[in-house]
């Protein structure tokens, strides 16, 4: 399904936008050049193009879903062609738009890539062509090796060096899984033709125009979430790749460079924006924390996606989570500057809840309609729903929990269950917050949202009620584009300094304060403990699923 941009309301009525001028010294106007930045964000379901204009505005877009497969319980699988092919229909048709809005393209001064995380693809060095399908960053087909792994001598040194504690979410037990199950991928390593990235490296490589340029470059925070990285010096730690078994003279590695750099990540090769450079990357979760400014320690968003995904800002060196939480790489803007660093809790099932609950229960029509429904009772009814459908992440990491809905009765709604399912997610996101409070030793102020889920006014307010400090949802919501367009245009001088970028900001924000009572507050948390505690031993190594995640 594609989908394009509605323009913002103070955009002319045919989407054009207003001419910036300024005046010569006679006192007339004149117009002045437009700078314009694209941005790609490559995510889990769809692709998306966005052009931004200086001011942070978008002012074209295309978004297309693309197929999800699931061959066998437990898996999740992208074809690497078609990523690379809704990104390329995506650039083209918002480029359609932007010209027919009386843009010219030669404005578009760089672009961004934003893209989902830990995703896995393999390619053959020699024909450029990839090796298998992608391996999904949820995927939990790995749990066996992850179990195995971390009887490894030397497992428990692994965060302290990378950060990220053995589980099925890195990048990493997705290459080992591939190389011990795949054919193809075991010959190609043991011929040294075995290429591996991440979305962003792959993307980088097509755009560039495959094998010829051979572009094979990756940026800090995607490299963070491959356990490959060494978080002191931000290179690739022989420690990391002998516990994994790997030989780089067997396998080739994406060079990591800074989020935002002017010539590193190349340029677009064809297209209409053929000869556009490349200037900036990053993860989707670290795009999101620069979209919403949050430059500073001790600042956070948390991003309702299909799964959600919490940062905070702990400045300009690692902090090791003793609280279940995971130590990345935030952004590093390049020119000289340090690289700033992140603590991260992530929730395996959040916008997915609301897609099961219309899917597979036929609740709702509409994804949008999840708030109109949960709004039909004034309460969760008793009903307390522990979204495990892949375990629990952050700051639990139970890989054998499982789905549950605990509190039904004959008086239990289909509200009661919509509103269990939006107060599902918020309560991980309160677990989360005091376990970060617990790490860095302070209490956060606000909470930065955007992702879909952000959109339901009643669930933001629940998640304000639930953590107890305010929630602040600014109007533009496309904050992850906005963010690797940030990077872009900072590289090639657009944004000169962190200033300028925070200025793009959006002002116009919608704060939503907490009004439960502390008791009512902690009583419902005190019974989601308790479901959560219900829920964990659904399953055990024998199953032959083997779909949950798995943290040591």
């Amino acid at each position: 399904m594609a989908q394009d941009f509605v323009p913002a309301a103070h955009y002319g009525a045919d989407g054009s936008s207003p001419n910036v001028t300024d005046r010569t010294a006679a006192g007339q106007e004149r117009s002045t050049p437009r700078s314009f930045v694209g941005s790609i964000d490559q995510g889990t379901t769809s692709t998306r193009f966005f052009i931004f204009d200086e001011r942070g505005v978008p002012v074209a877009s295309h978004q297309l879903e693309f197929k999800q497969m699931h061959p066998h319980a437990g898996w999740h699988d992208h074809d690497p062609d078609e990523l690379v092919s809704s990104v390329q229909t995506c650039i083209d048709r918002a480029t359609e738009q932007f010209i027919a809005r009386g843009h010219t393209v030669a404005d578009i001064k760089a672009t961004g890539i934003t893209n989902q995380r830990e995703t896995t693809v393999l390619w053959d060095s020699e024909t450029g062509k990839p090796l298998c399908n992608a391996i999904v960053w949820p995927d939990t087909r790995t749990s066996s090796i992850v179990r195995e792994l971390r009887e490894r001598e030397g497992a428990d040194e692994l965060k302290r060096i990378c950060g990220l504690p053995l589980s099925t979410y890195p990048s990493s037990v997705k290459l080992v899984w591939l190389l011990r199950n795949n054919d193809q991928v075991r010959q190609a390593y043991d011929q040294g033709r075995l290429t591996f990235g991440t979305v962003d490296s792959w993307l980088l490589f097509n755009l560039n125009g495959g094998k010829e340029a051979n572009i094979h470059v990756t940026d800090v925070t995607n490299a963070s979430r491959t356990m490959f990285l060494n978080l002191d010096n931000l290179d690739y730690d022989h420690r990391l790749l002998g516990f994994f078994e790997l030989d780089r003279a067997k396998i080739k590695l994406p060079t990591v460079v800074p989020s935002s750099d002017p010539e590193a990540f190349g340029a677009i090769a064809s297209g209409p924006l053929r000869g556009v450079r490349i200037a900036g990357c990053l993860g989707d979760q670290s795009a999101a924390l620069v979209g919403h400014g949050a430059f500073e320690p001790g600042l956070a968003k948390n991003t309702y996606g299909t799964g959600c995904f919490l940062l905070y800002n702990v400045g300009d060196k690692p902090v090791i989570s003793q609280h279940g939480l995971l130590a990345t790489v935030a952004y590093s803007l390049g020119r000289g500057q340090q690289p700033v660093y992140a603590l991260e809790g992530s929730i395996a099932s959040a916008g997915s809840v609301i897609q099961f609950l219309k899917r597979n229960l036929n609740f709702i029509q509409r994804s949008s309609q999840i708030s109109d429904l949960a709004s039909t009772v004034e309460d969760n009814g008793g009903v307390v729903f522990v979204t495990a459908f892949s375990g629990l992440f952050a700051p639990y990491w139970i890989d054998n929990a499982r789905g549950t809905i605990y509190g039904i009765t004959q008086y239990t709604e289909k509200g009661h269950i919509a509103r269990a399912a939006l107060e599902a997610t918020c309560f991980q996101t309160k677990a989360i917050l005091d376990a970060m409070e617990k790490d860095s030793g302070r209490k956060l102020q606000q909470l930065a949202v955007d992702g879909g889920m952000s959109n339901s006014d009643l669930c933001m307010q629940i998640q304000a009620d639930l953590i107890n400090i305010p929630v602040d949802r600014p109007q533009m919501r496309e904050t992850t584009a906005l963010g690797a367009a940030m990077a872009a245009g900072h590289a090639v001088g657009i944004w000169e300094d962190q200033d300028a970028l925070q200025q793009l900001v959006q002002v116009d924000r919608t704060n939503f304060k907490p009004a439960m009572p502390e008791d009512r507050r902690q009583q419902m948390f005190r019974k989601w403990e308790k479901a959560v505690a219900m829920a964990t031993g659904w399953t055990d190594s024998s199953d032959v699923s083997n779909a949950g995640s798995s943290l040591g």
